[in-house]
């Protein structure tokens, strides 16, 4: 099978009946894959043809847990927002060739999803082995600018939100940083492996996580509701 380079991926996914691409974010309109400027703001059960509760994956790369939820969980909805088109292709391609219409993508910065959810739209949120930008604290995906995104789009009662990091440094900001906006931590572990996981949604393993497993590092956890 011949390679895609990354500008013919970049020209696939604007193809994809599951990729819906931003337009910039002083806009809430996106591109869906017949060409169509379309507002999904609060209008992303018009894509599944469901009530069902919506989940994110935010800076999802490859979509492994999008994906591993929707097929673990098929009672939900799961969006893997990404900005990086070849990174999303992988995930938007494996599943549209395995027909799991409960995962969808949106290529879109996750600062700006205010622009694309609505109030209480999001059930819940699993941010992934995020970049731990170790010298940008601001960029982090659990810095308080985010999480003041994450806290308008997310549903008011009953929310949920994950983070799974081999990083021990953003592992222990983000616990300075719920402790200072006194969030309640509904649940941590500095090393999940270390014993039977406590939850099997712990058990999907992204592109970064095999990596990281294979260089010894320990693996994190942390959910918190906001």
């Amino acid at each position: 099978m011949t390679k895609l380079s990354k500008l013919q991926k970049f020209a696939a996914i604007r193809t994809f009946p599951n990729v819906y691409s931003s337009k910039g974010h002083n806009t809430p309109l996106v591109v869906d894959y017949q060409g169509n400027d379309v507002d999904m703001k609060g209008q992303w059960q018009n894509h599944f043809q469901n009530d069902n509760p919506i989940i994110l994956e935010v800076a999802c790369g490859k979509g492994h847990y999008a994906r591993g939820l929707g097929k673990m969980y098929p009672e939900n909805n799961y969006i893997g927002v990404e900005i990086k088109g070849n990174r999303l292709w992988t995930g938007a391609n494996g599943a549209l060739l395995n027909k799991e219409e409960n995962v969808a993508f949106l290529r879109a910065r996750i600062e700006f999803m205010e622009y694309y959810f609505a109030p209480g739209e999001v059930s819940e949120i699993w941010i992934t082995f995020p970049d731990p930008q170790l010298g940008k604290a601001r960029k982090r995906t659990t810095a308080p600018r985010f999480l003041d995104v994450y806290r308008h789009i997310l549903k008011k009662d009953n929310n949920r939100v994950h983070l799974k990091t081999d990083s021990p440094e953003l592992y222990e900001y983000t616990l300075e940083v719920l402790e200072e906006q006194q969030i309640e931590i509904l649940y941590q572990n500095d090393n999940i492996y270390a014993q039977e996981l406590d939850f099997p949604e712990l058990d999907i393993k992204t592109f970064y996580e095999e990596m990281h497993l294979k260089d010894n590092r320990t693996i994190k956890y942390i959910q918190f509701t906001l």
